[in-house]
């Protein structure tokens, strides 16, 4: 007998839009209905319209933007906590949406539902040590090591650390906490900032890109580093449509390790690549989220 998987709730919960997803999987799609990010509260009413009006779901899984506190010990567990979005600094997400559905609930970042997505179903499948990198509004890494998102005193927040610069670039950068940090210089309003124009409409062979691409290669050295990934998934506004990025970011990656971490795979054109979900790896994340809390459940059922 075929067991049918279980029937999930997901919402992506991102900084300009959210999309919330009705399916068993990537093939076993139900519903999907795209919403505007907007105050908090309006938000989380069109969030709550649409799960009403699926009625019964076995788990709802959760990726938002962050940062959020993932400690479910913690007092402000399944918050949005210092983000620098307008009014949603202190939003409580999970607690509010577990109790009103009253089922299993994951909650994650963005990023590590789409790491989880990828590594199931995408351009990591098989694979259970993934990176999945998001750079469009901003910059964010979901680290999967054995399966599970790598965790300790909060969620990791790599957009922002301080790479080592392209000789000669001094450019401030624009990120309201560290200027001139990865997603300061590098996420898409920094890069339109530097440009002077809309990303969309810069050039391949535009000079802006050297820079970019330098500061993410950075980010990959970083990881390198970690030990965690087998493979670099690189994806939002910035990459999807800029392939000509991945070489540029490949080769400069390889360049800085200096030859230190001597694995051939390293190198590899499939090491650092594009994901395979497209606009879904996220919304499917929080589908692999919901249903690792009903697995987790469960688990604690039968211990019992």
């Amino acid at each position: 007998m075929v067991s049918v998987p279980p029937l999930v709730a997901g919402i992506e919960l991102g900084g300009t839009k959210i999309v919330c997803l009705l399916a068993r999987g990537p093939d076993a799609i139900e519903d999907r209905v795209q919403l505007p990010t907007t105050r908090p509260e309006e938000t989380l009413a069109a969030i709550e319209h649409v799960l009403d009006g699926w009625g019964r779901f076995d788990a709802l899984g959760i990726a938002s933007f962050g940062p959020i506190s993932i400690d479910r010990h913690a007092a402000d567990y399944g918050h949005v906590t210092s983000t620098p979005k307008p009014h949603w600094a202190g939003t409580d997400v999970a607690k509010r949406l577990a109790a009103r559905y009253e089922v299993p609930t994951g909650f994650h970042t963005d990023v590590v539902g789409a790491a989880l997505a990828e590594a199931r179903w995408g351009a990591a499948e098989g694979l259970r040590d993934v990176a999945y990198v998001t750079v469009g509004t901003g910059i964010g890494v979901g680290l999967i090591a054995g399966g599970v998102p790598v965790d300790g005193l909060t969620h990791s927040e790599l957009g922002h650390i301080r790479p080592d610069r392209l000789a000669g670039d001094d450019w401030i950068g624009i990120c309201p906490f560290h200027g001139g940090c990865l997603e300061g210089l590098a996420a898409g309003p920094a890069i339109g900032a530097r440009a002077g124009q809309k990303g969309e409409d810069i050039a391949a062979d535009d000079p802006v890109w050297e820079p970019v691409a330098h500061v993410l290669a950075q980010l990959c050295h970083t990881l390198v580093l970690t030990g965690v990934p087998r493979r670099i998934v690189m994806g939002g506004g910035v990459m999807v449509g800029n392939d000509h990025l991945f070489p540029r970011i490949r080769a400069a990656m390889v360049k800085s390790l200096a030859g230190y971490i001597a694995l051939p795979e390293i190198s590899e054109p499939a090491f650092v690549v594009p994901p395979a979900l497209g606009g879904n790896a996220g919304p499917l994340g929080a589908i692999v989220l919901g249903g690792q809390a009903l697995e987790d459940q469960l688990k604690s059922f039968t211990a019992l």
